[in-house]
């Protein structure tokens, strides 16, 4: 089984994801587990104070590192990779998501504010990954595409694996457009060679009209 575990500061966001559609499927599948671990539970203040300002000034708060690395640690021994969400990492793929999903343990940690006190990237996580060139409020949602990415490739969750296999970006090229009922919707036919029937035709149609 894959234990998959998210430190964040808002574990609220994660678990109604995890509860529905593909991965609740793998869970109940006992294929996944999922562990949400809150930040502010690994604090010492009476404010569950998680962030503070950075030193040498600058616009907007930083993460602290001790909730980070005491979350971890509350986890047991360090095993997997432990992916830092952050919009500087390296662009997440297709082949990472392989690459979690053939392991046992996954840890994501999503960063919130302005930044993540650098000791967490250079002492805590083990690789620093980006879902695209864009910026986000927080790790959270980057944590809920690389979740999917990973449980709807263990086995047995998307019905079979020519499902899996058939998706874009699995053989390393996008993929065709689809069309289903009705075979004519507002002046748009479905193309003729899928109704024809031609297993041969509709497979290389489909190879030259890549999207």
């Amino acid at each position: 089984m894959l234990t998959i575990d998210v430190v964040t500061l808002f574990p609220e966001v994660i678990a109604p994801f995890a509860s529905a559609s593909i991965p609740a499927r793998a869970a109940a599948a006992g294929l996944v587990q999922y562990r949400l671990v809150s930040l502010r539970d690994f604090t010492h203040d009476r404010h569950r104070t998680v962030d503070d300002y950075p030193y040498g000034g600058g616009a907007g708060m930083v993460l602290k590192p001790e909730p980070f690395f005491e979350a971890v640690e509350s986890l047991g021994p360090r095993s997997g990779p432990v992916v830092l969400l952050s919009a500087r990492g390296r662009r997440f793929t297709h082949d990472d998501a392989v690459r979690f999903s053939l392991g046992e343990r996954l840890t994501l940690l999503c960063g919130h504010y302005k930044d993540v006190d650098q000791r967490v990237a250079d002492g805590l996580a083990t690789e620093e990954l980006s879902v695209g060139d864009f910026v986000l409020s927080g790790g959270e949602p980057a944590a809920l595409c690389v979740l999917d990415a990973v449980a709807r490739l263990l086995p047995g969750v998307v019905g079979t694996f020519d499902s899996v296999e058939s998706d874009s970006f699995h053989s390393g090229l996008l993929d065709s457009a689809y069309y289903t009922r009705p075979a004519e919707f507002r002046g748009w036919p479905v193309p003729e060679v899928l109704l024809s029937g031609d297993h041969a035709k509709i497979e290389r149609w489909r190879r030259e009209h890549v999207r």
